[in-house]
């Protein structure tokens, strides 16, 4: 039986962060899965047509993927995300495994980076260990993307994860809740004067280098020393963290397991 593993995320139009992150989580879970062929693909649509533009770098997207997949007479194959969350874009992936679903004998979608309690246990314990140390009068603000998806939920639980974790952090979001104007009134209330900003994405791509990080009059990086706080960037996706690029190894791994407990039973 031919398999596959096919690894999807948003994707990144920057090539640095793209190998740091990306491609460093993508050849984890290929080296882990002998006996399985490897395959990617992006969920933007608008990050896949600039790299075809820019770079001449083809790459599919989920729907091509499982196409040429099922095209070339796989039957058994493992999809696995790369989204930090159970958010729109995830469901959206979801929706078009399951449509695809008859074409396969096995079809199975590994799970974001925070789904279940113990995800966000694990992802908090890797947080803890690329942070820097800070002292009193310092936090941790940690931009995510944000959704107006119900998922939205997703960014107060870990940031009181990690506080619970004795962290002096802050999560807000580039959309949805909470927003920056959220952060900064808990700052100013708890007398902070330096913040490291930090991105709380898999790659440090447009919104960490320009939203949050840039001289520019709308970045997070501005708008906080507009407010007198003192910033330190730390320009590093979570896709760089060595215990997150296991963690979604796990994910695959545990996938994998589900289906032979399936295929047992039956």
């Amino acid at each position: 039986m031919k398999k596959a593993i096919l690894v999807v995320s948003f994707g990144t139009s920057y090539e640095e962060t793209r190998k740091k992150t990306i491609e460093a989580c993508e050849n984890k879970i290929r080296e882990k899965l002998e006996g399985y062929d490897f395959f990617r693909a992006y969920t933007s649509n608008m990050i896949i047509n600039k790299l075809k533009k820019r770079d001449d770098i083809c790459i599919d997207n989920p729907k091509q993927a499982l196409e040429r997949l099922y095209s070339e007479g796989y039957e058994e194959v493992i999809v696995q995300t790369l989204h930090i969350i159970c958010g729109e874009e995830f469901n959206k992936l979801k929706e078009q495994i399951e449509n695809y679903k008859p074409k396969f004998k096995n079809l199975i979608l590994g799970r974001p980076l925070l789904t279940y309690i113990d995800d966000y246990k694990e992802t908090v314990a890797a947080i803890e260990n690329q942070i820097p140390k800070i002292d009193k009068g310092e936090a941790i603000v940690f931009m995510g993307h944000g959704t107006y998806h119900e998922s939205h939920s997703a960014y107060p639980a870990i940031e009181y994860m990690i506080r619970d974790h004795g962290i002096n952090a802050y999560v807000g979001t580039v959309e949805g809740y909470p927003e920056l104007n959220h952060v900064i009134k808990k700052l100013k209330e708890n007398n902070i004067k330096i913040v490291h900003l930090m991105p709380l994405m898999l790659v440090a791509g447009d919104h960490a280098i320009n939203d949050m990080a840039s001289d520019e009059e709308d970045s997070w990086k501005t708008i906080l020393e507009e407010q007198g706080f003192e910033i330190i960037v730390h320009l590093k996706g979570l896709g760089e963290n060595i215990l997150i690029q296991d963690k979604f190894v796990r994910h695959t791994c545990d996938s994998i397991e589900l289906l032979n407990k399936v295929e047992s039973i039956c």
